[in-house]
């Protein structure tokens, strides 16, 4: 593309907050920031925003394997705004592993844009930073393209909640990427099927325990066999199922190349009205997703996978029968890309003790989850089915004097970032660094911010940083 032939708009916008990105950090951290007084922009290169909140997958990282709430403030504002809508379906339990948070995406379209509004965020579709002018390590303005040109915004504090950490990178963050070697986290494409019948879907789950992820921890086995998990799954009256691949349903079909090799299909409602549930279990691996020919790339093999689930669902699994496809999510599910480097890094083994710390910030609870190639999936599960702190410092790119980070692209390893990317702490980590945009005093440098006087902020808007496990 020619830059030259573009109209060049110079009109000097001013915001107290500018945001990247309008996934589920994102989102929570303009509405945060908006809320509390601050004139805030959110950049957003697609059409809506939402990100994964709207892609039809539940909130994982909200609620900890113990079923206690771990994330509050703007992300329980969303799932109230559902609530009012109609559209809130609550917490999930697999009995594998986690609690999920689940909602109709379609309301959740329209939460996001409600509480946006509520609180006045300035919201700007189709756009992406092009660049940055950037001085000794102090974000002065970036520049932002679309079909109205070129346009220059200026800040005092800027957010990075772009998932790939551009705007830390642009202005000139050290990051490192995926697990080396090439090795990148599945891209996805989640689906959803409408028609499907809970009761048999349930029935046949409690019959086949072998084929179903049960009680991979010991906090949600809690003594009881997998037959006993299984119809306890079944009480429950949801369809949250969770098929794995090498048991013998999808284990005979992969080998039989009725079904593409995958871990998992993870199966969760998300509308009763429409017999309606999200599905998750398409993957191309060791895709470098900053590259956007080769990501690109993947949507056909994608588009193809999910076709032929729907197929193997339609044939193999009771309740599926009549089923029809209602949706792909309107973009593809990246799990993993840069990591930026900042002030601290949370490690792994931090996320599995269940890790407290005194400059925690937001929480996480999601076990250790790496994706891998084919049949492959790390599954890790934190301590005592607990949570753990995510330290300020992870938010904190070094030699940066006003950007702050919030989601999957947070300084730590790649087994903590296998826990901490999912949307639960994406949001209570967005609503984090939104808080602390409006405790910054014009020209200060984020690492002067008393952590004691954020984390009371914090605290006062709704945020749980106490009195769980």
């Amino acid at each position: 593309m020619d830059m030259t032939s573009l109209k060049t708009s110079r009109n000097l916008t001013n915001y107290d907050v500018v945001v990247v990105g309008a996934g589920a950090a994102g989102v929570t951290a303009a509405a945060a920031a908006a809320k509390f007084g601050k004139s805030t922009l959110l950049i957003e290169s697609g059409s809506v925003p939402g990100g994964e909140l709207i892609s039809g997958i539940p909130v994982d990282g909200a609620v900890n394997a113990r079923g206690e709430w771990i994330m509050g403030g703007i992300g329980r504002e969303l799932f109230d705004e559902c609530t009012r809508l109609g559209g809130y379906i609550g917490r999930v339990n697999d009995h594998r592993l986690i609690y999920y948070v689940a909602f109709d995406p379609e309301i959740m379209k329209i939460a996001i844009v409600r509480v946006l509004n509520r609180y006045g965020v300035d919201l700007l579709l189709h756009s992406f930073v092009c660049g940055v002018n950037a001085t000794a390590g102090r974000v002065y303005s970036l520049t932002v393209m679309n079909k109205s040109g070129l346009t220059e915004i200026q800040s005092g504090v800027f957010l990075d909640c772009s998932g790939d950490g551009d705007l830390s990178v642009l202005s000139g963050a050290s990051f490192v990427k995926g697990g080396g070697a090439g090795a990148f986290q599945p891209v996805s494409l989640m689906f959803r099927l409408s028609g499907v019948e809970t009761e048999p879907l349930l029935d046949f789950a409690r019959k086949n325990p072998e084929s179903l992820a049960l009680g991979e921890s010991e906090t949600m086995r809690a003594g009881r066999t997998d037959v006993e998990l299984a119809e306890s799954l079944y009480r429950q009256g949801q369809p949250a199922v969770f098929l794995k691949g090498n048991g013998p349903l999808m284990g005979d079909a992969i080998r039989k190349g009725d079904l593409f090799p995958t871990a998992l299909i993870m199966i969760q409602p998300t509308s009763k009205a429409r017999k309606e549930v999200c599905l998750n279990a398409t993957r191309v691996a060791n895709i470098d997703a900053t590259d956007t020919a080769a990501l690109s790339g993947t949507l056909g093999i994608l588009m193809e996978q999910v076709l032929q689930c729907t197929e193997f669902m339609r044939t193999h699994v009771p309740g599926f029968q009549d089923a029809t496809l209602a949706a792909t999510a309107p973009r593809l599910g990246i799990r993993e890309t840069r990591r930026i480097v900042g002030e601290y890094s949370l490690t792994g083994s931090e996320v599995l003790e269940g890790k407290k710390s005194t400059e925690g910030v937001a929480k996480g609870c999601h076990h250790v989850d790496i994706h891998q190639d084919g049949t492959g999936q790390i599954r890790i599960p934190v301590a005592n089915g607990g949570s753990y702190d995510i330290p300020w410092g992870c938010l904190l790119p070094k030699g940066l004097g006003n950007v702050l980070v919030a989601g999957r692209c947070v300084s730590s390893d790649r087994d903590a970032n296998g826990s901490l990317r999912v949307m639960g702490s994406c949001m209570g980590m967005g609503h984090a660094i939104g808080i602390a945009a409006t405790l910054l005093q014009q020209g200060q440098d984020v690492r002067e911010l008393p952590i004691k006087v954020l984390r009371e902020a914090l605290r006062h808007s709704g945020v749980i940083l106490d009195g769980v496990y």
